[in-house]
C-alpha cells in the first residue's frame, strides 16, 4: 500500500487531518466558555453551525463526480479549512466562531471525502479482493491522528493557550497538502472521467437511509466532546493528564480493532457488524451517564473504541457501494454527516445540559443510538442491502 504515492500521501494527510481536528474537538467548548464568555448551552449550540457542512460536501462531491478533479478540490478545501481554523483562533467576539464555522469549516470535511474518492478510483483501476483492507488501512491513519490529538491538544492548551492550540489545528489542516505534493490521481473518474448527471433521489435513498442511521450513532460524539471534559474537570476534578488519557483511549482502541473489524465483516457482513457496533455505543453512553468515576469513563471510551473501529473501517466502503455511480458524492454525503450529527448532538446536548444536567445528558445519545440499532437491524434483513 505504501508503495503507491497516492496511498502513501493520503495516509499521511489523513493522519494530519485527524491530529488537528481531534486536538480541537475536546477543547472548542472550553474555548467558547473560557475565552469568549459563552454559557454551557451556547457552547453546545455551536455545533449547529455544522448544518451547512452536508450542503457544502454535496456540492463539492457533485462537482468532483462531474469533473474527476479529486485532488484539486482536496487542496482547495484544505486551504479553506486552514483559513477557518485560523479565524476562530483569533476571534474576539462570540459570534465570530459561529459564522466562520458555518461558512468556511464545512470545506475542511469535504477535503477528506475527496481523498477517499481518489483512493476509490485507484482501487477500482486495480481490482483486488483485499481492497477493503487498503481502505481500512488508509482510514486507520486518520484514527492514528485521533489517538495523538486529544492528548497533544490538552497538553498544548495547558502549556500555552487555547488560541495557540486552535492555530496548531489550522496548521495541521493546511499541512495535509504537502504529502501529496503536485500529484494528480490518473484514475480520477466521475465514474470514468466523463461528465455525468447528478444521481437521482431514488438512487440515493439507500445511501441516505444508511447515512441517517450513522448520524444517530455519531450524535453522541459532540455531546461527549462538549461536556465530558467539562464534567471531568468541574465535577470529578480529574487531573488534566488523566482527562486527556480518557479522551485518547477511544481512538487507541479503535485503531487496534479496525483490522479485526474488517476480518469479522467478511464473515458476518458489514451491516450486521454495525448493529453490534451501534449497541456498544448505547452501552458507552450509559457508562458516561451513570458511573461517575474515572474507571467508568475509561470503560465507556473503550466501548466507543469498538463503535468507531467498525464504522471508521467500514462506513465509507458501505456508502460508496450504496451509490457506486457517484463515489465522490457518496463519500461527501457520508463524511459530512458527521457535521450534521454534530449539529443534532450539539442541539440535544445544549438542551439536555440545561434540563438534565451533567452527566445525565449522555442518556440522550444513548437513546439515539438505540434507534440506530433498530434501523441497522432492519437494513440487514433486506437482501438488497446485504453488504
Amino acid at each position: 500500500m505504501l508503495a503507491s504515492p497516492l496511498y502513501r500521501g493520503a495516509t499521511i494527510a489523513l493522519f494530519l487531518s485527524g491530529l488537528g481536528f481531534s486536538a480541537a474537538a475536546p477543547q472548542i467548548a472550553s474555548f467558547l466558555v473560557n475565552e469568549l464568555g459563552a454559557s454551557l448551552s451556547a457552547a453546545g449550540l455551536f455545533y449547529l453551525t455544522s448544518l451547512t457542512a452536508p450542503v457544502i460536501g454535496f456540492l463539492v462531491g457533485a462537482r468532483s463526480d462531474r469533473t474527476g478533479a479529486r485532488l484539486g478540490l482536496f487542496r482547495a478545501c484544505a486551504v479553506a479549512g486552514f483559513a477557518g481554523w485560523t479565524g476562530i483562533a483569533f476571534a474576539t467576539q462570540l459570534w465570530m466562531p459561529y459564522v466562520i464555522s458555518a461558512v468556511v469549516l464545512g470545506f475542511a470535511g469535504a477535503a477528506t471525502s475527496q481523498l477517499f474518492a481518489a483512493v476509490h478510483d485507484e482501487l477500482k483501476a486495480h481490482p483486488d479482493p483485499g481492497n477493503d483492507g487498503v481502505v481500512a488501512g488508509v482510514r486507520m491513519a486518520m484514527t492514528g491522528g485521533w489517538v495523538v490529538g486529544p492528548v497533544a491538544g490538552s497538553f498544548l492548551a495547558a502549556h500555552t493557550s487555547l488560541r495557540i492550540m486552535l492555530l496548531a489545528t489550522a496548521i495541521c489542516t493546511l499541512a495535509q497538502i504537502a504529502p501529496l505534493g503536485v500529484l494528480r490521481n490518473p484514475h480520477s473518474t466521475p465514474t470514468t472521467g466523463r461528465r455525468t448527471g447528478a444521481p437521482s433521489l431514488r438512487a440515493m435513498l439507500p445511501l441516505l437511509a444508511f447515512t441517517a442511521l450513522y448520524v444517530l450513532v455519531y450524535a453522541g460524539e459532540p455531546v461527549k466532546y462538549a461536556y465530558l471534559p467539562i464534567y471531568m474537570n468541574s465535577q470529578l476534578d480529574l487531573p488534566s493528564g488523566l482527562a486527556g488519557a480518557i479522551i485518547g483511549i477511544q481512538p487507541l482502541v479503535e485503531i487496534l480493532l479496525m483490522p479485526l473489524a474488517v476480518l469479522v465483516a467478511r464473515r458476518i457482513g458489514m451491516l450486521r457488524l454495525m448493529v453490534i457496533g451501534a449497541a456498544c455505543g448505547v452501552a458507552a453512553n450509559i457508562c458516561f451517564a451513570t458511573t461517575g468515576s474515572a474507571a467508568g469513563l475509561f470503560a465507556g471510551q473503550i466501548l466507543m473504541g469498538g463503535v468507531w473501529a467498525v464504522f471508521a473501517a467500514l462506513g465509507i466502503i458501505v456508502a460508496q457501494r450504496l451509490l457506486p455511480t457517484a463515489v465522490a458524492t457518496a463519500s461527501a454525503i457520508f463524511l459530512s454527516s458527521t457535521a450534521l450529527a454534530s449539529a443534532l448532538g450539539g442541539a440535544a446536548g445544549g438542551i439536555g445540559a440545561a434540563t438534565l444536567g451533567l452527566p445525565h445528558v449522555f442518556l440522550i445519545p444513548a437513546a439515539a443510538g438505540l434507534a440506530a440499532v433498530a434501523g441497522l437491524a432492519a437494513m440487514t434483513r433486506s437482501s438488497e442491502h446485504n453488504l
